[in-house]
């Protein structure tokens, strides 16, 4: 069987990846004026949630994302597996570990908040062991195109000795869709992960929802955090499309 070959989306424009830092700086000063606004949030059923950083960051990054969801009553755990430094067959047997150990201890199963590359490996631990999984959020994820980001140009991270844009077998099985619930948060004006590469195919249980905001600051905008607590408050079991409110 021939593997489908598709076109590189490539990079967002060097004009938003400039912008990214000062953009990210900006929304985390403006989170502490969104708080009234969060208040609101849905409230969640204390189910754990496994919450994964993106490339060269760790969990002190996905921290403001945690206490949130902690404020509105998940289980919200980093990995603590210190800085993700890209994916080795040794993490992907850490992380399975973690699932099992997040999965027994609390009895119910866990929903996975991945950002950038952090939601590449929440997907594949869903695809892996979806009797473990609740559900899937990925923050600027690009797993419809690997390639299609600044990030694969500063760390270079080459499967099989290739560079990522040449390993077709690899993009082919990341965009295929996963078994559980999914919802993919992606940012038009992301300067590290062009927004496309971010998109999942129309399906039952799978969704694209838009925001507004730099891909660095992806963990700690009001508007992500509301759409991530929206998505986790669904009864285990049951799916409906987001709908944006307010």
């Amino acid at each position: 069987m021939t593997t489908p070959h598709w076109e590189s989306i490539g990079p967002p424009p060097l004009s938003l990846f400039v912008r990214e830092q000062g953009r990210a700086a900006l929304e985390l000063a403006r989170l502490a004026s969104r708080k009234k606004v969060l208040a609101n949030a849905p409230r969640g059923d204390g189910h754990p949630v496994l919450v994964l950083p993106g490339l060269l960051a760790g969990d002190l990054s996905t921290l403001p994302l945690r206490r949130f969801l902690r404020s509105v009553s998940y289980d919200a755990r980093g990995w603590d597996l210190g800085l993700n430094l890209g994916p080795t067959d040794s993490l992907r047997g850490r992380l399975d570990a973690l699932l099992t150990r997040l999965r027994g201890d609390h009895g119910h199963r866990v929903s996975l908040v991945g950002w950038s590359l952090g939601g590449l490996y929440a997907r594949e631990l869903a695809r892996a062991r979806p009797d473990a999984v609740r559900c899937v959020i990925t923050l600027g994820t690009p797993f419809r195109d690997i390639s299609a980001t600044h990030a694969a140009r500063l760390v270079p991270i080459r499967p099989g000795g290739r560079p990522l844009h040449e390993a077709h077998e690899l993009r082919a099985h990341l965009r295929t869709p996963v078994p559980v619930p999914t919802t993919s948060i992606y940012s038009r004006s992301d300067g590290i992960v062009h927004w496309q590469s971010c998109l999942e195919a129309e399906g039952p249980e799978r969704e694209n929802v838009e925001v507004g905001c730099s891909h660095t600051g992806m963990g700690f905008h009001a508007e992500v955090l509301s759409v991530v607590a929206d998505r986790l408050a669904q009864p285990d079991g049951t799916w409906r499309p987001y709908e944006k409110r307010g």
